[in-house]
């Protein structure tokens, strides 16, 4: 079927459409979304979404205003820039809590550091091995961001990108709502 049919067929509520759509689609949304997003699993909810907002804002749709392909990458651009929305909120989040367990007396904390360990140990080792290695150079060996990307080969760019990533999935499992 062409880009038209299948629109129209879309547009008319013919799931058959959403399935084919999907299977011309998609491999073009994920890699979109894992380029931007450098995680996989990211890029499958995105992909997720997109083809949910395709579904429901099929009727909005419209040929004259652009190809339906423009319009399926223009879904994608937005839930990109949602998903990575997200992450800037939970790296706050996470740059807060650590801010305010600084502030707080040694003391204090002192029986709880082995489970804060614990619990970063545990969180660390679910991130992708990429984020986990950066994280783990940079804050168990104390390296930069360019002395990592000299030691691992990785361009400075990429080895941003992990160490972003990685806090930012660390601080939506650490944050406090998260735990109940």
């Amino acid at each position: 079927m062409t880009d038209e049919e299948l629109a129209r067929g879309l547009v008319a509520g013919d799931e058959d459409c959403l399935a084919a759509v999907y299977h011309r689609w998609s491999a073009l949304v994920h890699t979109l979304a894992w380029r931007s997003l450098g995680d996989a699993r990211e890029a499958e909810d995105v992909t997720q979404l997109v083809f949910l907002g395709v579904w429901r804002g099929r009727r909005g749709f419209r040929p004259e205003r652009g190809t339906f392909g423009g319009w399926i990458t223009g879904i994608t651009r937005r839930k990109i820039a949602d998903a990575l929305a997200a992450r800037t909120r939970r790296l706050s989040v996470i740059a807060s809590a650590g801010s305010s367990l600084a502030l707080a007396d040694p003391a204090a904390r002192q029986p709880d550091a082995a489970l804060d360990r614990f619990v970063v140990l545990h969180e660390l080792a679910k991130l992708p091995a990429p984020q986990q290695r950066v994280l783990r150079l940079a804050f168990y060996e104390d390296l930069t961001h360019t002395q990592i990307a000299e030691r691992t080969g990785w361009p400075l760019g990429t080895v941003k990108s992990h160490a972003r990533r990685g806090l930012h999935r660390l601080r939506g499992t650490l944050q406090p709502e998260a735990f109940g």
